[in-house]
């Protein structure tokens, strides 16, 4: 499994690549710009991502928008389905209006609350195929 770890926090992305990197190759973005960036290379290298998580809140590019660009992204080469990026939004805000955006207009499969939990991140994996 390849995961793309999108948060501008620093204990976050290292407490979320701890959680993966047994079960996943691991890469990291600060923001959503780069993930948007790394996520384009991936699908132009043959190589995308199996999962994402992705911080809502981030600076420069938010993770509402970033989500929307690499769904666009997928839909642009006519990925759907089974074979598009599992997306865990993963956010410390439990605010109901950006939880349904990023289901509803991002394509989220997911919704973790910080701090993540090894426990429950594991289950979402094995509940969305990406674990057996």
């Amino acid at each position: 499994m390849r995961a793309l770890i999108v948060d501008d926090d620093f204990y976050s992305r290292v407490v979320l690549h701890d959680l993966l990197r047994p079960v996943a190759e691991c890469h990291i973005a600060v923001n959503g710009e780069e993930a948007v960036g790394a996520f384009k290379k991936a699908l132009e290298d043959g190589r995308p991502y199996d999962l994402v998580c992705m911080d809502l809140v981030m600076p420069e590019m938010d993770g509402q928008e970033a989500l929307q660009e690499m769904r666009a992204l997928e839909d642009e080469r006519g990925i759907d389905g089974v074979e598009r990026s599992i997306v865990f939004v993963v956010s410390m805000v439990e605010d109901n209006r950006e939880t349904n955006e990023a289901f509803f207009l991002g394509g989220a499969d997911s919704f973790l609350v910080k701090p993540i939990e090894a426990v429950r991140l594991m289950a979402e994996l094995k509940e969305h195929g990406l674990l057996d």
